[in-house]
């Protein structure tokens, strides 16, 4: 994707009512979305849950309610999608637990998803960084799955910078506007956020890393 707009001039431009600035920024935080839609949803109801699906409901309200948002930076905006998410997972869940009235024990086994499973995977590679050749796709994504899992581990902003940085590729600069905070803070987060990591992954099936 093109960067030459900051993600400041994005939120701007978006709120004054470009709907190309509102699909470059929402683009902007699909991996965000797709990281804590996968956060807030549980090993098995990631069975039944898309956290794709819920990216894209998400990317649909925040069309619809924009003018709801109220802030103007980067990581109000990042706050505001946040709580559509989180929204929308809990609806999603009362949806398919409550009202369905579906008992999880009756969940396949994890190591054996069923043919229509398409929470176990696919929507891995619309992670920014998950590409790579056809070889390398199943390896990517157990890889990919496998540091999702272990930022689980890792406080969220702690989390999100190690993101931006080592699965999105972004320069610190960026990732500070994105987060709204310091230079020294950002560094801190990666610095903490890698220790704890080098301590739960396998180096060499850390691509990033």
């Amino acid at each position: 994707m093109e960067r030459s707009e900051s993600t400041t001039h994005l939120v701007i431009a978006s709120k004054e009512g470009n709907n190309d600035a509102l699909g470059q920024l929402l683009e902007r935080y699909r991996g965000y979305l797709l990281m804590l839609a996968h956060r807030f949803l549980s090993e098995r109801l990631r069975r039944r849950i898309d956290p794709a699906d819920i990216v894209q409901l998400t990317f649909l309200e925040a069309k619809r309610d924009l003018a709801s948002f109220r802030g103007s930076s980067p990581a109000e905006f990042a706050a505001w999608l946040r709580g559509v998410l989180k929204n929308n997972v809990a609806s999603a869940v009362t949806r398919h637990v409550t009202t369905q009235k579906r008992s999880l024990k009756r969940e396949v086994d994890g190591n054996k998803p069923s043919p229509n499973d398409s929470g176990g995977g696919a929507w891995i590679q619309q992670l920014p960084g998950s590409t790579t050749s056809p070889s390398g796709v199943a390896i990517r994504t157990e890889a990919t799955m496998a540091l999702l899992e272990a930022l689980h581990q890792l406080p969220e902003t702690q989390a999100e910078a190690i993101r931006l940085r080592y699965m999105e590729g972004l320069p610190l600069a960026e990732i500070v506007e994105r987060m709204g905070k310091s230079d020294t803070a950002v560094a801190g987060l990666l610095k903490r956020g890698l220790q704890k990591l080098r301590t739960i992954l396998d180096h060499d099936m850390s691509p990033w890393l």
